[in-house]
């Protein structure tokens, strides 16, 4: 007899395990890439040693201090530390839908005593209505009554509809995953351009304490002029307000300087009023990433790979949506022991058993079925146009990134070439002021040129620079989509920490549990 539900369970898993998931299965669409990058044709982008490490992409500029903080930025920034979270948020959410798959089994124990009081009288008792006699009379009783039993809770998965919201899921976990590595490359670049700007600013201070230096000795030469009656007043006061105007950028240049190496502080994970970055100056030269072909890039980018994902998740809720339609089986099998001793509760005279099974169909919705499938279509075309639209985003910006390197290549030797010779022209025309032949305004003017063309050239190294860190973010920093964790590894516990470097801040207990 007890075999009859088991044999009827084992039959509806054979059944759940045949049936078919509704809804459409997921192919990835197409996405617009060009056979090559157009802004690198006819360009060397880089030599054989500035490959990029696909962990440490940063070792490409070779600076120990960069180096160094990068590294903090693994273990500290507080933006990766909420993008870890919301990962390991979307994998709970994963088991939590996996859990459906399985039956949700309860029990419970019960333990009543009951009493009832006869009639006192000897005679009998009772009371008479038309001409009948109801006895009230009798004994007293006490009686007890145990029960134990075990109860199951079963939703049959029929039509896929838990398996494709394990599916999406388990989608949105993986860009979950994407979302983090994204993080990660966006807070290290922007910790590289930050420095890069900082070390910009020392050599601005630099260039500013020289130019002041000479600036000093042009106001000694005016003032000389001026004692020995050759020079008007005018020049001396000229030579003067040209000196204080670059003592004042040289201390704004300081105020930026400061306010970098704060931002850096907090990229890293640390107080400002505890950081602080030793000065030492920017890199001698500016290495550039090779991009590889355009038909990678989509391999590459965390940010694309995440919107593929998302429209994986978006195609399996349309299977969720489609599985409304279809009649939802659920089993609640029992089976336990009642009895009034509770030694003997236990035992084949006193067992109970129930199966029970309900199919749940909407007959009427007034299309509340039919919208929520097309919300799902319609947010899958969503989908599949910010997919796109992120890929068309990426292919600009190595495009952007590699015309900016390449010109400012060629605007760099220019500007080398121009510093020399407005340091020639600034040297010659001081000395023509010395002689007497030009006016001291003559003078302003040759060394005004020469100091705004070195601002001019270091700016350039500084936009190089930052073009350089912002095309190895466009590539994906040495991402690559094999990086997205599986199935498999989105329901492991550990899989997850080679993400990043983060432990979670919940408390636990001694013995290391939650």
């Amino acid at each position: 007899m007890t075999q009859t539900p088991i044999k009827a369970l084992l039959a509806l898993l054979l059944t759940t395990l045949a049936g078919c998931s509704v809804g459409p299965n997921y192919e990835k669409p197409s996405a617009p890439t060009a056979s090559a990058f157009k802004e690198q044709v006819g360009w060397k982008a880089s030599d054989p040693q500035d490959e990029i490490d696909r962990g440490a992409w940063w070792s490409i500029y070779k600076d120990p201090v960069l180096d160094a903080l990068e590294k903090k930025v693994e273990v500290n920034n507080q933006t990766l530390k909420a993008s870890e979270a919301a990962y390991r948020q979307a994998r709970a959410i994963v088991d939590q839908a996996r859990a459906s798959f399985l039956p949700t089994i309860g029990g419970d124990f019960g333990g009543t005593r009951s009493h009832s009081g006869g009639g006192n009288s000897s005679r009998g008792g009772g009371f008479s209505s038309g001409g009948g006699i109801i006895n009230l009379g009798g004994r007293s009783s006490t009686q007890n009554s145990f029960s134990a039993s075990v109860g199951t809770t079963w939703d049959i998965d029929v039509w896929g509809r838990i398996r494709r919201t394990v599916e999406g899921d388990v989608a949105t976990a993986q860009a979950s995953a994407a979302d983090l590595a994204s993080a990660r490359l966006s807070a290290q670049s922007t910790l590289a351009i930050d420095y890069f700007q900082l070390r910009y600013q020392e050599e601005l201070k630099r260039l500013l304490d020289r130019t002041a230096a000479s600036f000093t000795r042009s106001l000694q030469i005016t003032q000389n002029q001026y004692n020995v009656g050759v020079a008007a007043k005018a020049d001396v006061l000229s030579a003067r307000t040209q000196l204080l105007n670059a003592q004042s950028s040289a201390v704004n240049s300081g105020v930026l300087r400061a306010t970098l190496e704060h931002a850096i502080a907090v990229l890293v994970g640390e107080p400002a009023g505890d950081f602080s970055i030793a000065r030492t100056g920017l890199p001698a030269g500016v290495p550039v990433a090779p991009v590889g072909l355009p038909s990678t890039l989509l391999e590459r980018r965390p940010d694309i790979a995440a919107t593929e994902r998302r429209m994986a998740a978006a195609n399996a809720q349309i299977g969720v949506a489609i599985a409304a339609y279809f009649p939802d089986l659920t089993l609640s099998p029992s089976y336990g022991f009642s009895g009034s001793h509770l030694g003997h509760l236990i035992g084949s005279a006193t067992n109970v058993w129930s199966l029970g099974a309900t199919l749940t169909e909407t007959i009427f919705d007034a299309g509340a079925r039919s919208a929520q499938v097309e919300e799902a279509r319609a947010s899958f075309d969503l989908a599949v146009a910010q997919y796109r639209e992120t890929v068309l985003g990426g292919f600009q910006q190595v495009e952007d990134q590699l015309a900016a390197l390449r010109i400012l290549e060629q605007q760099s030797a220019i500007e080398d070439e121009t510093v020399k010779t407005a340091e020639e022209a600034a040297r010659l025309t001081l000395n023509q002021y010395k002689a007497g032949t030009v006016p001291y305004s003559s003078v302003i003017t040759a060394q005004a040129t020469a100091l705004s063309t070195e601002q001019n050239a270091l700016n350039i190294v500084q936009n190089r620079l930052t073009a350089s860190v912002s095309l190895i973010e466009a590539i994906g920093g040495g991402w690559d989509a094999a990086e997205l964790p599986g199935i498999d590894q989105v329901e492991d516990d550990s899989a997850f920490l080679h993400l990043v470097p983060i432990t979670s801040e919940h408390p636990t207990s001694s013995d290391g549990k939650p």
